[in-house]
């Protein structure tokens, strides 16, 4: 047998078989079916027939429900080998080229965005999260880098991650008593990596390129209202408390700036009145005819001067 031979019997083996007559032709079946699955009035006009394998035959219908654009009813059909009797197999709703589609599933962990959070909402951390590393070590607790103690572990949900009771109070003389008393109780701080992640998304937020910043007359750093933190990031960041600025409460840099600096234009204080001064000692004499008399001598000195 040539290799063409054995090629063109697997091509023909492969190859879908033809529909099925007697399957292809119970479209009225194959339509009482859909509209039995569907609401009333949602089955369209039927629009093609697709043979699955042998004696097996799927009819498709357009779906008319506005909810479902481009979407089709397929009702798929069989009969057995030598029987005229066409039975119905399954009947579903399958996209088509064209359907309108929900948009691929997502995370909650990557579609969490921030400001998503509200009153009463749960946010589990990971237990190998980046962002911090053990605040302490023993061998009598559970690993640092744990979400929950290990009394805790059996009351989370990995969906729901709610706590239903509080955690017990941590036994008299082991490592998580100590580090209480010495006032390291969290198990967990933040890493080198979480440092700099929060420090970057302040300085995007409240830093030297922003255009507040830009027109600033002054930074932050020799303002009155600047609150350093504690730590490392005092060198960098602070907290501003002027509630006029545009970043009351807000974690700041050091290098932001805006027209409310405590130093940029200082108001001048208003000069004080001189005190009234009233003489009440002597009498001022004031003359009510004044200018009458005034022309008068005028006159005579004029008149004096003629007869000289």
């Amino acid at each position: 047998m040539s290799a063409a031979t054995t090629r063109g019997r697997t091509a023909r083996t492969a190859r879908t078989p033809a529909p099925d007559r007697l399957c292809a032709e119970a479209v009225d079946l194959a339509r009482a079916a859909a509209e039995e699955a569907a609401a009333p009035g949602v089955v369209g006009e039927h629009v093609g027939v697709v043979s699955e394998g042998d004696r097996v035959v799927t009819h498709y219908f357009e779906c008319e429900d506005p909810g479902y654009r481009g979407w089709r009813w397929a009702v798929t059909v069989a009969r057995a080998s030598r029987a005229k009797n066409v039975t119905l197999d399954e009947t579903v709703l399958l996209p088509g080229d064209d359907a309108l589609l929900a948009p691929e599933w997502v995370p909650w962990s990557e579609r969490l965005r921030p400001g998503d959070m509200g009153p009463g909402d749960l946010l589990p951390t990971e237990a190998d999260d980046l962002r911090l590393e053990p605040g302490y070590t023993g061998a009598d607790e559970p690993p640092p880098n744990s979400v929950v103690t290990g009394e805790m572990a059996d009351l989370v949900d990995v969906e729901d991650a709610e706590l239903t009771t509080r955690p017990e109070p941590p036994r008299r003389g082991s490592i998580a008593a100590v580090a209480e008393e010495l006032g390291v109780r969290r198990v967990r701080v933040l890493s080198r990596y979480g440092l700099h992640a929060a420090a970057d998304r302040w300085d995007e937020e409240f830093g030297a390129k922003t255009p507040m910043a830009q027109a600033a007359p002054a930074s932050c750093v020799s303002c009155a209202f600047l609150m350093p933190l504690a730590g490392s990031l005092r060198q960098a960041f602070g907290v501003c408390a002027n509630e006029f600025g545009p970043a009351d409460g807000h974690v700041v840099s050091l290098a932001y700036g805006c027209g409310g600096h405590s130093e940029a234009a200082v108001m001048p204080k208003p000069p004080k009145p001189a005190a009234h001064a009233l003489d009440t000692m002597r009498v001022d004499e004031y003359s009510l005819r004044a200018e009458a008399e005034e022309a008068v001598e005028a006159e005579e000195a004029s008149e004096e001067l003629g007869k000289g």
